[in-house]
C-alpha cells in the first residue's frame, strides 16, 4: 500500500543523515585547525590585529607617493621604506628638505614589480616584528596592490592599511585580468616561494603583463595633488 511504499525512500533519507553529521564535523574541525593553528593562523592573526601602524612601506611608481610616504613619516614619526622608488639622489634631497634623517628610511631596490614589492621585503618585517604596515601607493594602484599584498603580507601576520594618493588626469584603470594575475602569483610565492610569473606570460599574457615597479610607467609629480589631505 501507499504506506510500504514509502519506507525505502524514509531509510535513504536516514542513510544520508548518518553519513551527512560525521561529514559537517569533519569540515568544521578542518577549518577550526586551518584558521587556529594551520596555514591560515597568520591571516587571522592579520585580520583581528589592532596594533597601531609601526612602518610606511611606500611603492615606487609615482613621486607623488614618495611625497606622501615622507610626510607621513615625518609626522606619525615612523620609519619609511620606499621600494623601487625613484633614484637616491632625488629621494635623498627629498628626504632632507623635510628633515627627515636618512637613519629613518630604507631606500630598497630589489623590486621588479608589484609582488616583488612584498616578497622582498616581507620576511625582514617579519623577523622585525613588524605586524601592522601603512601602504602608500597611487589610487588607480591601490586595489592591487592590496589584494597582492593582503595574501604575501598576511601570510606574515602583518596587517596593511592602504593609503591612496591621488593621481588625478595621469590615473591608469587596471583591468581586471591584471589583478587576478597577481593575486594568483602571490599564492604561488606563499605555497611554493616562487614567482611563477614568466611562465604565467607565456600561457596568460593578458594576465601577467611586464610592468615598473608599483604599476604603471613611473609617473611625475601631480600638480592636483594635496598632500595635506593625508
Amino acid at each position: 500500500d501507499g504506506g510500504s511504499s514509502s519506507l525505502p525512500h524514509i531509510s535513504g533519507g536516514s542513510e544520508r543523515m548518518r553519513w551527512f553529521r560525521p561529514g559537517v564535523i569533519a569540515v568544521g574541525g578542518l577549518l577550526f585547525w586551518l584558521i587556529a593553528a594551520g596555514p591560515l593562523r597568520p591571516y587571522r592573526h592579520a585580520l583581528i590585529n589592532r596594533k597601531p601602524p609601526q612602518l610606511i612601506l611606500v611603492l615606487g611608481g609615482d613621486v607623488d607617493r614618495e611625497h606622501i610616504g615622507v610626510r607621513l613619516a615625518r609626522d606619525l614619526s615612523l620609519p619609511l621604506i620606499v621600494s623601487g622608488g625613484s633614484n637616491q639622489e632625488y629621494a635623498q634631497w627629498l628626504l632632507r628638505e623635510a628633515g627627515i634623517p636618512l637613519s629613518q628610511v630604507q631606500l630598497d631596490y630589489r623590486a621588479k614589480d608589484t609582488l616583488g614589492n612584498f616578497t622582498s621585503l616581507v620576511d625582514e618585517l617579519h623577523l622585525q616584528g613588524i605586524q601592522h604596515v601603512l601602504l602608500v601607493t597611487s589610487e588607480d594602484h591601490l586595489p592591487r596592490s592590496m589584494a597582492v599584498g593582503h595574501v604575501v603580507a598576511g601570510s606574515r601576520g602583518i596587517r596593511l592599511t592602504g593609503i591612496p594618493v591621488s593621481c588625478a588626469e595621469n590615473c591608469q584603470e587596471e583591468g581586471w585580468e591584471k589583478r587576478i594575475g597577481d593575486w594568483l602569483r602571490a599564492w604561488a610565492w606563499v605555497a611554493t616561494g616562487r614567482d611563477f610569473k614568466y611562465w604565467a606570460q607565456r600561457h596568460w599574457s593578458e594576465g601577467f603583463s611586464d610592468e615598473s615597479v608599483g604599476g604603471g610607467s613611473f609617473r611625475q609629480s601631480s600638480p592636483a595633488l594635496d598632500p595635506a589631505s593625508y
